[in-house]
């Protein structure tokens, strides 16, 4: 697994941790029943069926605050899908058959992950307990509900948020280095940590807001003529996730660095037979990176 050599040692095993986590979360956006998801639930197709359940932690939530804590999706998309997904499904029914379709694809993918749950669980729950929610809003509305009584259900809920947390920060990162989410994705996409030639429209920009977004970054000299990354442009986006990982590190506070590596030794395994069920794509629009390399 890829790790950031120049970091410090919390930064490092932050990285680490959401190397080992992502993918146990990530299920629920390939897997082709976790997919079939807002089908199941009577809305229209896949994205829909996303927005509401990336945002039924929060309750009906409306688009204006949908948008502002998701960060990098197009306002317009974001707004054709909610609130209209809560006048079919209500939270409390959208979170029931997320988590249920979740545990059965990591069932379906590792069918001894019930006996590998029973050490991991008391480990990341004493993550997410330990873990300040102030300014965390999607980190802070999973944690309320990491109280599933199915074991597999609750290691994914833990590990949906812990990558939330990441998921607050990294928006904290690029508020303060001030990206809106459309600069931000074509700064990643030039940067090769998500695919350029699918990117703009899974998260609904149009090509004027693309191009708008690239002249601007082009203005600070982080983008070329040709939309190329800058060699300014690079360490920009070095410093995002750098930062990313400072942010990060705050999860695991409570344990030493040699706690924190025994952690990884348990997922490490997990995470490996979810990689070889070739469930998650590579390249794939969350930017989590091969296994082996570019």
């Amino acid at each position: 697994m890829e790790q950031q050599s120049t970091q410090p040692t919390a930064a490092r095993q932050a990285h680490a941790l959401w190397l080992m986590t992502e993918p146990l979360h990530a299920v629920c956006y390939f897997d082709d029943g976790c997919r079939a998801l807002g089908k199941a639930l009577g809305l229209k197709g896949f994205w829909m069926g996303y927005f509401a359940s990336r945002t039924a932690p929060l309750g009906a939530v409306e688009p204006a605050a949908a948008t502002a804590v998701l960060g990098v999706f197009a306002p317009g998309t974001v707004a054709r899908a909610l609130p209209a997904a809560w006048h079919t499904a209500g939270p409390v029914h959208v979170l029931d058959e997320r988590g249920r379709r979740a545990a059965h694809a990591l069932r379906r993918i590792d069918p001894h992950l019930d006996r590998a749950a029973t050490a991991l669980l008391p480990r990341l729950e004493a993550l997410v307990d330990d873990a300040p929610a102030t300014a965390r809003p999607l980190f802070a509305a999973n944690r309320a509900l990491c109280d599933r009584a199915d074991p597999v259900e609750r290691l994914w809920q833990l590990a949906t948020t812990l990558r939330e947390f990441r998921g607050d920060a990294h928006l904290s990162v690029l508020a303060d280095r001030e990206f809106d989410g459309c600069e931000a994705l074509v700064l990643a996409a030039a940067c090769g940590r998500v695919p350029k030639d699918t990117i703009r429209e899974d998260r609904g920009w149009t090509e004027e807001e693309w191009t708008a977004a690239a002249d601007r970054l082009r203005a600070r000299d982080l983008l070329d003529a040709h939309g190329a990354a800058t060699a300014s442009g690079l360490r920009e986006r070095t410093r995002i996730e750098e930062e990313t990982d400072r942010l990060a590190a705050r999860l695991l506070r409570s344990l030493s660095p040699t706690e924190a590596e025994g952690l990884m030794e348990l997922l490490e395994p997990v995470v490996r037979r979810i990689l070889a069920a070739d469930v998650l794509p590579f390249p794939n629009p969350i930017g989590l990176p091969h296994p082996d390399g570019p």
